[in-house]
């Protein structure tokens, strides 16, 4: 009897799995030991554990005074991490202090640093309670990152490799092996552009990901910074008594949580049945300002970095109309994802969203909720694509 021929075995594609690239393009044997003093203990998003350019690894495995830990965020929130007595933590903002300015007398013996995406150091930022209470230092890069193989959110936006090495050079300049870890981290790179396809290896052509529709990139790379809003008119649009005005007004930011709340006065508070449309009471009222306190006080609570998030035009209209601050800003109702929902709660029924947990009462509240569904979901569905994008871009 004949054997038929037994097809070819698919040789397998070997990895290493310490720089966790293909053994063709494995880049071990050109990265340092470093022997820093300050101990570096890097805080790593579980999305990046398997990013095939993830530069945290590099640092763990050059830097002999370090320390990686990956887990979910939830995970990390509760966990007692392994924090030195003079510890920093590298997050840019207003209190933080240029790393490079410090005296070595106040220079921390340790530093922790949050790898991930801006938006996944954000998340870890806010929800470690841990790290609000440390020192925050930052950096101030000569020049923009070399990170050509992932897409980063800023022109000055840097690699974890890239701080952890500016870091150390503000720290202490005395140690060797820095410029060899970024030559590592170059070497990295100009393999990866100029490795050419694996000959004989079948790739799919993939469609490139885009984020859907039209939606504002404030609510993609800066959601900490959204103030979602919602307002309750006087009275309606053919109504004869003049242009609406804000009577109820309700906001919360997206990132902290932060809520604004205030009713203003109105005559509509004594036409039959108002009230009752609002979902309030007199007493609601009792202490209602008028436009131009509202207008100050709106504007107090706006910072210089926020952006206003509405479900329609109309919300702006109202701002318009007292004077109040309504830019910049962002319409979700224009983003469209739902088919041509008219209304918000269509658009919740459409997409099986469930309104987000607010302080606030009354219709004002329940739409405020509403909005911020969607607003979170946008962000959600944008941080997919992106994460989709990336995995396919690594292959």
């Amino acid at each position: 009897m004949q054997l038929r021929n037994e097809p070819e075995s698919v040789p397998h594609r070997h990895r290493c799995y310490v720089c966790y690239r293909p053994a063709a393009t494995c880049f071990c044997h050109v990265i340092p030991s470093i022997a820093n003093r300050t101990h570096i203990l890097i805080l790593q998003h579980v999305k990046e554990r398997f990013h095939a350019f993830n530069t945290a690894r590099i640092v763990k495995h050059a830097l002999q005074n370090s320390m990686l830990i990956v887990d979910k965020t939830a995970t990390l929130a509760t966990t007692a991490l392994p924090l030195h007595a003079n510890t920093g933590v590298l997050f840019p903002g207003d209190d933080a202090r240029l790393l490079s300015d410090v005296p070595p007398d106040e220079r921390p013996e340790q530093l922790v640093i949050l790898d991930g995406t801006w938006h996944h150091a954000k998340t870890l930022m806010r929800a470690i309670p841990t790290l609000s209470k440390l020192p925050r230092y930052r950096l101030e890069p000569a020049s923009p990152s070399n990170y050509r193989i992932r897409k980063e959110p800023t022109k000055m936006a840097v690699s974890t490799l890239e701080a952890t090495v500016e870091a150390l050079r503000a720290l202490e300049p005395e140690t060797e092996g820095l410029d060899q870890l970024v030559g590592a981290f170059d070497y990295m790179i100009d393999t990866q552009v100029q490795h050419p396809q694996q000959a004989g290896r079948l790739r799919l052509q993939k469609r490139e990901l885009t984020a859907p529709a039209n939606i504002p990139h404030v609510l993609l790379d800066d959601i900490d910074n959204v103030v979602v809003a919602y307002g309750e008119a006087s009275h309606g649009r053919n109504d004869s008594r003049g242009p609406q005005q804000p009577v109820y007004w309700v906001a919360q930011r997206l990132g902290s949580g932060e809520t604004f709340e205030c009713p203003i006065q109105t005559y509509a508070t004594d036409v039959p049945g108002f009230l009752q449309h609002l979902e309030l009471g007199e007493a609601d009222f009792a202490t209602a300002s008028t436009t131009s306190e509202f207008a100050e006080a709106w504007r107090r609570y706006l910072r210089p970095t926020d952006t206003i998030a509405v479900f329609n035009q109309g919300t702006l209209r109202l701002l318009s109309s007292v004077g109040a601050v309504c830019s910049p800003s962002v319409t979700l109702k224009c983003v469209d994802i739902a088919r041509d929902c008219r209304t918000l709660d269509k658009v919740l029924e459409t997409l099986k969203l469930s309104p987000l947990e607010v302080p606030h009462k009354g219709r004002a509240g329940r739409r405020l909720a509403n909005a911020m569904a969607y607003a979170s979901h946008l962000n959600q569905l944008g941080q997919k694509t992106v994460s989709c994008h990336d995995e396919n871009s690594s292959e």
